[in-house]
């Protein structure tokens, strides 16, 4: 796991120095920089979108008194499109970009739960006259043993 932490972080930003250094020599270094600020800001605003569009299924999900399991995912996978999208670099914007499409991130989501990384497990809560669940209640009396010392 380590091993591919340290591979993955010394990897990525060489990646990026190159295609920014490619791209950089083709269209210059002005509309190079100008690239790398709109593909975030484009990314932050489709992100956005895409977010509340998560929080209303979750929400909707919720209502129906289904646990929203994959919606967190989705959620989770967002907060890592983010950053994607945050991180100057074509490669890592391409990346995000990609993950913004909710047919693939829910295509990814599928494919990670299927292999068994992850378990899901939905439930339903019913609804009962008291409230969703049954409690138990304790009844109880509280005694204060602290007034005689005091005095």
């Amino acid at each position: 796991m380590f091993r591919s932490l340290f591979i993955l972080f010394l990897l990525v930003p060489l990646i990026e120095i190159y295609f920014l250094i490619q791209v950089g020599e083709v269209i210059g270094a002005g509309w190079t920089i100008f690239l790398v600020v709109a593909t975030a800001v484009l990314g932050a605003g489709l992100l956005r979108i895409q977010g509340f569009s998560t929080l209303q299924r979750a929400q909707t999900s919720m209502a129906q008194g289904q646990i929203p399991a994959v919606e967190m995912l989705e959620g989770v996978a967002l907060l890592f499109c983010g950053a994607m999208l945050l991180t100057p670099g074509f490669f890592t914007d391409a990346i995000g970009f990609i993950l913004l499409m909710p047919a693939i991130r829910q295509a990814l989501i599928k494919r990670i739960l299927s292999n068994g990384q992850f378990s899901m497990h939905r439930q339903t809560m019913h609804s009962q006259p008291g409230g969703y669940r049954e409690s138990t209640i304790i009844e109880g009396e509280i005694v204060d043993d602290d007034e005689p010392r005091l005095k």
